[in-house]
């Protein structure tokens, strides 16, 4: 289901996340898997949609690893896709997240008491907005 926006309306958009977004506590954690929950596309000029990740070609699910500095989709995606953390700072109970790849900058902020996390992608011309929940990923047996 696809919402269009004009300018600042967009603001609103981020006290809509659903309390369902909540997840668990990341203290200290180091292997995560977050889920995007909605996602918001702008252009430059202000039109904006929001919609489902699957109507935007969004990954279900990406594996965080703290530790080796990567984001990587699932195995079960079929899509082999990761990138490199370029920068990783846990301050003030966040976990901060930014790199650059493929002519695009991301950033992403994870409260780590709540799993809660926000992630911006930026290109010429386009920003992407997403709002999703990330949990602690158990590491092999």
């Amino acid at each position: 289901m696809k919402h269009r926006w004009k300018g600042p309306a967009l603001i609103l958009f981020a006290f809509a996340l659903p309390a369902a977004a909540i997840a668990d506590d990341l203290t200290g954690e180091q292997l995560l898997l977050c889920t995007a929950v909605q996602v918001a596309v702008c252009e430059d000029g202000g039109d904006c949609d929001i919609s489902t990740p699957r109507e935007l070609n969004v990954p279900q699910f990406i594996l965080v690893d703290l530790k080796e500095k990567k984001l990587s989709t699932t195995p079960a995606s079929g899509e082999n896709r990761s990138t490199p953390i370029g920068t990783l700072l846990r301050q003030d109970g966040n976990i901060y997240l930014q790199g650059v790849e493929g002519g695009r900058a991301y950033s992403f902020v994870i409260a780590e008491k709540t799993g809660a996390l926000v992630v911006a992608v930026a290109r010429d011309g386009k920003a992407v907005s997403v709002f999703g929940a990330c949990t602690p990923m158990p590491g092999p047996k």
